[in-house]
């Protein structure tokens, strides 16, 4: 990845924690003083090394990993705010790239329950619950939002 995909990269996700969701072109244009076209083709380029999901109707991100730009069932509050996850591992995630201790709440897939779990020093408080994955790791990018 060059230098300048790498910085429009760490722009994107500093302004998706600073915002406290997905930034626009327009956002990342003011901040970036690069050109939209620039943008958008960055992203584009990061979409398909996989740094980021960008929606396939739209211009606009979809997954920021581990930040969803979309409501999900995993629920984060981490730095003062609520964030949404792609996943259960993303939501863990969440709490690892902002460096805080958070509360994640999502349910059970299976029946329904409700679900809360601290990550406190970088670690859960509970170690009662599976995670479990549907496809393969080596499948992920098949279809990276239905994983």
């Amino acid at each position: 990845m060059d230098e300048s995909l790498l910085s429009l990269r760490r722009l994107t996700y500093a302004l998706f924690v600073e915002l406290g969701r997905a930034p626009t072109v327009f956002e990342t244009v003011a901040r970036a003083a690069i050109p939209s076209e620039d943008v958008v083709s960055g992203w584009r380029e990061l979409h398909e090394q996989h740094a980021l999901v960008l929606d396939a109707a739209a211009l606009e991100i979809r997954m920021a990993n581990p930040f969803s730009a979309i409501p999900t069932r995993y629920r984060v509050e981490a730095a003062g705010r609520w964030w949404y996850a792609n996943c259960a591992w993303d939501a863990f995630g969440v709490c690892a790239a902002l460096q805080v201790d958070g509360r994640i709440e999502s349910t059970c897939l299976d029946c329904g329950e409700a679900i809360a779990v601290s990550a406190v020093g970088r670690r859960p408080d509970r170690n009662d619950l599976v995670f479990h994955c549907l496809v393969p790791a080596w499948r992920w990018w098949d279809d990276i939002v239905f994983t």
